[in-house]
């Protein structure tokens, strides 16, 4: 039954994509409320005083969300800073900030995008946005909701505070909403995922989407710094190089045996397989540590065991494009090959970029832990631990049918373990291990960094801004893992967890902000439904008609992207993005436009700014995943539960709610917050021990009976129960 169910769903969200995508060929004129009274009297003949038959015509249409024109709407909305507000920050705006639709913005001023919402539909806006991520955003307002009538949080806080009453229930008015409706209706594991309440089907957010059924984070390297070190023939060679430190890793994958995994062909037209042959190569990671156990090992010898290594386990299948394996559309890396290129990375920087120094891994921002939790994100991909990179707190269906919470599970602390050696090696970036201010740009400018885990759009940019004819950074495959997918000894395979849902940030509207003001409500309540349908998603994603590209007869000029015509952006929004954001669309878009700071992000605009690199590598990984090659979290009940993405909310009700709120530990030791602190994180930089645990096993214990965390999986687990029984009634 849930296979068929799943079957089912699949299709129902595939034709609903691709219509809650459409484009618009015609712009159509801005939509406006109806009159406050329309006119009552019926027609009479000329002259006469009794009324004639009036026309055939359809009965008038009263829009059920009308309000009053000018409606005042106090917004405590935005995304994460000041910067990216509905209205212009003073160091963006500066004395006044011309942009590609001719007109000049000024500080405290609307960007275009809300602009074109208020003459669309009617409403005023007020800003009392304070600039913070969603989640201190709504602790600032949650004691003042009669200040604001809509506000920023999470998906949870939002929930919790709907759950006590003090967040509408957008639920109760789908049937005056009708294209916020149709979208839940289309895509009904949506609606599961966003529901509050099963008893009532209550929804207390507006859900953000920054596209959705799609990769989000991806692995990224300098494929020129590989292709130097492994390609060609002969061997590698250098006039100087360092000692590889000492060893700290062990390996993950097999030291005997053969492992066989599917790999895409080169030329991505087909799946082939490729076996690692332990017994005729041995593990590249034990040689190492082999050789460094009876001596120095420099990075010139390093890169050569490394190439024997490839050429043999692989059975001559990169021949001397040996960079293929790492970089290449027939990838095939796992964790412990990439152990053994980082060692050669950091041992070869005179080869590299003709200093002393290279950094391995990286996180964007290595003093933000907004940005450092990147690293333990990767680490669940490169070693097979679910929950890591979830759609809510760490938690994932296991293939038991149950939640899991990768906080209490001893593999999750193995896996840090492993990345903290890494770091002991000189593998992960000392400004990581400080928490000092270094990011991508620098990395990447200074010719300093080699790899992190991010989105493709915003890092490939820097092959334009920050690197040099030659450089090359891209994305690169999902490596191979062990996953225990509840198949009788796991298998092998390329999983992602960072899978597009509905993100864990929304809009909620304040019941004692709105005070019981049917205008209010009917406002918020529009614009929501209004940013759902068809011409609403292109504002939202595009900003205003002016930053598109039109024909002569003022249609769009249209592209195909992923099966549907979408907007292409005018030339002049293209200038503008680089010269003002670098090309870093998501930035231009929030800083510049005021779109893409809440409901459905098309990727169609970012996919036009993506850096022909990034094209190039998310390609590879596109071609991967259609050919089913990489695995990931499927937005369905899926007959294997292990596959099935867990929802970004949980049902809890009010008293389960407070329960969880005092757990306290659960949130400041594994906050992903700016300024917060992250124990996972910790534990990357430091060690176990340096945390006050003496194992993995007592982390578990620690986190599961002193901080509450069996209890807390309860509590969720009795909330998916009736999540999940209640999507059984939505489906017959």
């Amino acid at each position: 039954m849930k296979k068929t169910l799943a079957l089912i769903l699949a299709l129902i969200m595939c034709l609903g994509l691709l219509a809650g995508c459409m484009s618009v060929d015609t712009p159509t004129d801005p939509p406006t409320n109806p009159p406050t009274n329309p006119p009552t009297n019926p027609p009479t003949t000329p002259g006469g005083d009794k009324p004639t038959d009036p026309p055939p015509t359809d009965p008038p249409v009263t829009d059920p969300l009308a309000f009053a024109a000018g409606t005042v709407l106090r917004m405590a909305t935005g995304y994460n800073s000041a910067k990216t507000g509905l209205f212009f920050d003073p160091e963006t705006a500066g004395e006044g900030i011309t942009l590609a639709d001719g007109k000049t913005y000024h500080n405290g001023e609307l960007k275009p995008t809300w602009v074109e919402v208020q003459n669309r539909l009617g409403m005023v806006f007020e800003n009392h946005y304070q600039g913070n991520s969603a989640q201190n955003e709504f602790k600032y307002w949650q004691d003042r909701l009669g200040e604001v009538d809509m506000v920023s949080g999470t998906a949870s806080q939002l929930s919790e505070f709907g759950v006590a009453g003090s967040i509408v229930n957008i639920a109760e008015h789908l049937d005056k909403m009708p294209n916020f409706k149709a979208y839940l209706e289309a895509n009904p594991i949506v609606r599961l995922s966003i529901t509050g309440d099963t008893s009532t089907g209550a929804i207390y957010f507006s859900p953000y989407f920054d596209g959705v059924n799609d990769i989000e984070r991806m692995p990224l390297m300098r494929v020129d710094w590989v292709v130097k070190l492994l390609d060609g023939e002969g061997e590698f060679t250098a006039d100087a190089s360092h000692n590889l430190a000492a060893a700290v890793y062990t390996p993950y994958m097999p030291t005997s045996g053969k492992v066989t995994v599917d790999v895409v062909n080169l030329e991505g037209t087909a799946v082939e397989q490729v076996t690692k042959d332990y017994d005729a190569a041995g593990n590249i990671v034990k040689v190492m540590n082999d050789a460094l156990a009876s001596g120095t090992v420099t990075g010139v010898q390093a890169v050569n065991m490394l190439r024997d290594y490839i050429d043999t386990a692989y059975n001559g299948y990169y021949g001397t494009a040996r960079s293929n394996l790492f970089v290449g559309q027939n990838a095939a890396w796992d964790a412990d090959e990439l152990v053994a290129l980082l060692r050669c990375v950091v041992a070869n920087p005179q080869t590299l970029n003709g200093t002393d120094n290279v950094e391995g891994l990286f996180s964007r921002e290595d003093a933000n832990n907004q940005r450092r939790v990147d690293m333990f994100r990767f680490a669940g991909t490169l070693f097979g631990v679910r929950g890591l990179e979830s759609r809510q707190d760490y938690l994932y269906v296991g293939s038991d049918g149950m939640l899991h919470d990768a906080r209490q599970e001893a593999d999750t602390y193995e896996a840090l373990a492993r990345m903290n050696a890494m770091a002991q090696e000189g593998l992960i970036s000392q400004s990581y291990i400080d928490e000092s201010d270094e990011n991508t740009s620098k990395m990447l400018e200074n010719d300093n960094g080699f790899m992190h885990y991010d989105y493709n759009q915003t890092q490939t940019v820097y092959n334009e801004t920050k690197l040099d004819d030659g450089e090359k950074y891209m994305a690169v495959m999902v490596p191979v893992a062990h996953w225990f997918d509840g198949t009788e000894g796991g298998v092998y395979m390329r999983f992602t967890e960072s899978w597009r849902s509905v993100k864990t940030d929304g809009w909620g509207i304040s019941i004692a902000g709105i005070n019981g003001d049917e205008n209010k409500l009917n406002a918020c309540l529009k614009l929501i439904d209004y940013a759902y349908s068809p011409e609403g998603q292109i504002l939202m994603s595009y900003g205003p008609d002016a930053f598109i590209k039109t024909n002569e007869d003022g249609s769009y000029v249209t592209f195909n992207f992923n099966g549907t015509e979408m907007p292409v952006i005018a030339d002049a929004t293209y200038d503008e993005l680089w010269a003002k954001a670098s090309g870093n669309y998501t930035n231009y878009a929030r800083m510049y436009l005021g779109s893409t700071l809440s409901f459905a992000k098309s990727q169609a605009f970012e996919y036009q700014c993506t850096h022909v690199v990034g094209k190039e590598g998310a390609g590879h990984i596109s071609t991967a995943i259609g050919l089913g090659v990489i695995k990931h979290p499927e937005l369905a009940l899926t007959e294997n539960p292990w596959y099935t993405s867990v929802p970004t909310v949980l049902p809890t009700t009010a008293q389960e709610n407070t329960m969880i709120g005092e757990m306290t530990e659960l949130k400041t030791q594994f906050s992903s917050s700016k300024k917060e602190f992250n124990l996972m994180c910790a534990m990357i930089a430091g060690t176990l021990e340096l945390e006050g645990f003496d194992s993995a096993e007592q982390a578990v214990e620690t986190v599961a009976q002193t901080w509450r965390g069996a209890q807390y999986l309860a509590l969720k687990q009795d909330a998916y129960n009736r999540l999940v029984a209640y999507y059984e009634t939505l489906n017959g």
